[in-house]
């Protein structure tokens, strides 16, 4: 089966849709998003005004917390300060249960890293903790917290064995892909450097069932927690990676190829949505390189296919090899290596074909229940190997379930360079194709990662060069995101940022453009047991605020804890300041015979 017959699965999978357009939003569409901008206008009036948040009261910051969770914050921050700790943790936790018994290690671990960034064992343990947050202006996002320990070498193993084909790894058989989409022994362990998100190694279809049960769990938990929630997902956790790898490939070397013809036509370096092929020229260039004839050239760009404009932007030249065409069975691209021409489009083995259906199911099945217990559902941004089949399968979703509310939101990684050019693309292709835009905006998690695996195999880094240059990606994709939303009230962004800065920029941004936090198009995220002087003085202020809400047995969520101990002491600038208002409020209770505040 041929990698274009890719798409023809996903859309059977996800049931039927209307037909890609890259036309502009009919008269309909338009009116909806304009209708739904006007209701908002005349509701403005009856608004209360939106009170200033103060990140710097502590009194109201910490009001939901009772002073001995003020103690523990200050002691689990003190110890993520410890490179000497740090770096023996895990030593450190396997003599403490030898020592104290796996009783009084659960109670210990209760007591401090476990009791700060876990909510609890299961859905039933974890539910006051929930409706506590609830009442102070907080939502969760469910998300069950458990890891396979694998050790470095497993996890390779599986790595490599889930990311090649049978013939690839006997020898006879070599890639196609290029280097970036091909797996790389030397960082088969994706969880090498990586603090702030899980990692799932394919293992089986049966245990991708599995993953895909506990993903249902969480939306149904996280549907009778609340009217309003969201859940989080993975698409590693639900199929072979090997897919993923191809598509992804695809995907790249088409949107490569854009750019080598816009080059020849005197284009280059123009930003992503200003980029237009003049198509006569483009026939001349694709006759000339042999990739087919003038004849067959002719009936691919058609007043039907692209208007009348007689150019191509991005988005119209990504739906030529959407499998509705004839012309994605001819596709040719240069080899960058070679300079020959090779087929776009290669072929799966019969299993690897069951293996994409059945991820490609999973998604839906995920979705469709998303739908039905009205959460929206989080697909979370993975390595940039993987990421663009990720985001254009995620699109997929979207196209079919956001038809009248965003809820399927696609995540951005803006540590990327080409951050801005994808969100751009996919905020346009939302408003031709008249379905909600949703997106979740963080930093990024694998930037160590991806350097050292540029690095290493040769290829151009995918990070932007310095931290700076990451806050302004951020902030310049935040603004774009926020302008839709002023214009587009049926679009949605989830702001996933523990920075203080950020945080003030979207809160003044959103006052500057009107849109006011009951309209619920802009939300904040945070991990569970980090910034609370961010999370509830929003939530305090009617902002619609989550948190990250991990769950699941001590042992089971270790490796999580490890990660959230790592990840503190990398960014202890800003938890140097979380520790300073912890230290203020446990001294100002202390001062005025409050230490036994109870939350009201």
């Amino acid at each position: 089966m041929s990698l274009r017959r890719a798409l023809p699965v996903l859309r059977s999978a996800l049931s039927r849709r209307a037909p890609l357009s890259t036309a502009p939003a009919t008269r309909e569409q338009h009116a909806a998003g304009l209708e739904a901008v006007r209701g908002r206008g005349a509701a403005e009036a009856a608004r209360p005004p939106v009170p200033a948040v103060d990140f710097g009261n502590t009194q109201e910051a910490y009001r939901s917390r009772r002073s001995w969770e003020l103690a523990r914050s200050l002691l689990v921050l003190r110890l993520c300060a410890s490179p000497a700790l740090l770096a023996r943790h895990e030593q450190l936790l396997r003599l403490a249960r030898r020592l104290l018994g796996q009783r009084l290690f659960d109670r210990l671990m209760k007591m401090t890293f476990y009791g700060q960034f876990v909510a609890g064992e299961d859905q039933e343990s974890i539910r006051p903790l929930i409706q506590h947050n609830r009442a102070f202006g907080v939502g969760s996002i469910l998300d069950y917290g458990v890891e396979e320990d694998l050790t470095p070498e497993e996890a390779e193993r599986e790595e490599m064995e889930s990311c090649t084909s049978a013939s690839e790894r006997d020898g006879h058989g070599t890639s196609k892909r290029e280097k970036q989409f091909q797996a790389h022994r030397a960082f088969g362990d994706r969880r090498d450097g990586v603090v702030s998100t899980r990692t799932y190694f394919y293992a089986s279809e049966a245990k991708c069932d599995s993953h895909m049960e506990t993903f249902l769990h969480c939306i149904e938990a996280s549907g009778g927690a609340s009217k309003d929630g969201f859940s989080a997902i993975k698409l590693t956790a639900l199929g072979r990676p090997q897919f993923l790898l191809r598509f992804s490939d695809v995907l790249t070397k088409w949107r490569r190829f854009f750019h080598q013809m816009a080059a020849e036509q005197g284009k280059a370096g123009l930003a992503a949505m200003d980029t237009k092929l003049e198509v006569a020229a483009l026939q001349e260039s694709m006759v000339k390189m042999g990739i087919t004839s003038r004849m067959e050239i002719e009936n691919w760009f058609t007043v039907e296919t692209l208007g009348v404009s007689g150019t191509l932007d991005l988005l119209d030249w990504g739906s030529l090899i959407d499998s509705r065409t004839e012309l994605s069975r001819h596709l040719m691209v240069p080899n960058m290596q070679t300079g020959q021409l090779e087929p776009l489009l290669s072929r799966f083995t019969e299993e690897e074909e069951r293996q994409m259906t059945r991820m490609l199911q999973r998604m839906d099945v995920l979705a469709k229940k998303a739908s039905e217990v009205g959460v929206r559902l989080m697909v979370d941004a993975e390595q940039t190997y993987f990421q663009p089949a990720i985001s254009r399968l995620t699109l997929e979703m979207q196209r079919r379930f956001n038809v009248e509310r965003p809820l399927i939101f696609n995540t951005y990684q803006c540590y990327l360079k080409d951050t801005y050019d994808n969100v751009t693309l996919d905020v346009e292709l939302a408003r031709r194709e008249g379905w909600c835009f949703g997106a979740k905006l963080v930093r990024g998690a694998y930037m160590a990662q991806e350097r050292a695996r540029a690095l290493e195999i040769g290829y151009e880094d995918p990070i932007n060069p310095t931290y700076e240059a990451t806050n302004a990606m951020y902030h310049r994709c935040l603004n774009y995101v926020l302008e839709e939303l002023k214009h587009n009230a049926r679009a949605a962004v989830m702001v996933a940022s523990h920075n203080e800065d950020t945080v003030r920029f979207t809160l003044c941004r959103m006052e500057e453009l009107g849109l006011h936090p009951a309209d619920c198009q802009v939300y904040f995220g945070q991990l569970l047991g980090m910034c609370d002087q961010i999370s509830f003085p929003l939530g305090q202020a009617g902002y619609p605020v989550y948190k990250y809400v991990p769950y699941g047995p001590v042992m089971e969520v270790l490796p999580y804890l490890s990660r959230r101990a790592l990840e503190n002491s990398g960014v202890m600038k800003g938890a140097q300041r979380e520790w300073q208002l912890l230290w203020q409020e446990l001294k100002r209770r202390l001062r005025t015979g409050s230490l036994f505040h109870r939350p009201a």
